[in-house]
């Protein structure tokens, strides 16, 4: 398993520990977090790939907005794919 995987699984474990009473072997609140975690560690890459003004990659403005613009609406598209839309300040 990949090591940001199990970081984040560790992540979802301790959160639905915190908010499940001991007793059953699945938590729901698990498996949802860890989703969570995945999806936004996702949409932080994409955020991070924004090309900043000051770090043009072509000779055109438009070019590097248009990038951009593409960039945000796969953010949108996948936080609302996956249902996390107001978790990540997203609206439909």
């Amino acid at each position: 398993m990949n090591e940001l995987i199990k970081q984040l699984a560790e992540q979802a474990e301790e959160y639905a520990d915190s908010v499940v009473d001991e007793g059953g072997d699945f938590h729901p609140e698990y498996t949802q977090k860890l989703a969570e975690l995945i999806v936004g560690k996702c949409l932080e890459q994409i955020k991070y790939m924004l090309v900043d003004e000051d770090e043009q990659l072509f000779a055109h403005d438009e070019t590097t907005d248009c990038v951009n613009e593409s960039l945000m609406d796969a953010h949108h598209n996948i936080a609302l794919e996956f249902g996390f839309g107001k978790q990540f300040g997203v609206e439909e």
